[in-house]
């Protein structure tokens, strides 16, 4: 029978043992959550939608929408990714969680899990500056956004769970 270790059981049975870092193990969970109520003219083709400012060294584990039907029809998509917290609402990467989604075009009460639908699974516990496409933290927050690719035509709420790991 074969067993395998993740680096954080590896690293903890070390001799000596190699702490983790506490945005993977031991750190604090902290949620972002809200409810926005957008009008129809608010889902037009490139519109963008900010959610919640998160720490650029936390790490985002879950990502969950809630909405109402915002789009009588079939057109409308959204992508889910991060923006710089400075006003100017510029794309660091647009659709780095979720790319092209259609699951605003009908209510979703259960919510739905968009962190890791464009995001590769084995980049968990990555911290949000380096999903941004950053070498090194620069510090400060960075925003969860969506934006829109193609226009939904229906006003609604939105509602949000964003989990994520601080130190």
């Amino acid at each position: 029978m074969a067993n395998v270790n993740s680096d954080l059981v590896t690293n903890f049975l070390a001799s000596p043992p190699t702490l983790a870092p506490t945005y993977q193990l031991g750190g604090s969970m902290r949620v972002a959550c809200g409810t926005i109520a957008l009008g129809s003219g608010d889902l037009s083709a490139d519109d963008t939608v900010m959610l919640a400012q998160i720490p650029t060294n936390a790490s985002i584990v879950s990502i969950k929408l809630y909405n109402d039907d915002l789009d009588s029809g079939t057109t409308n998509t959204c992508n889910v990714g991060l923006y710089t917290a400075d006003g100017d609402v510029t794309a660091k990467d647009a659709d780095i969680y979720a790319s092209a989604i259609t699951d605003l075009r009908g209510a979703v009460l259960t919510g739905t899990e968009v962190a890791f639908e464009a995001r590769n699974v084995n980049l968990m516990g990555q911290r949000v500056y380096e999903d941004a496409g950053d070498s090194t933290d620069p510090g400060g927050y960075y925003l969860v956004g969506l934006a829109f690719p193609a226009a939904g035509d229906t006003g609604g709420d939105l509602s949000w769970l964003i989990t994520y790991i601080t130190d």
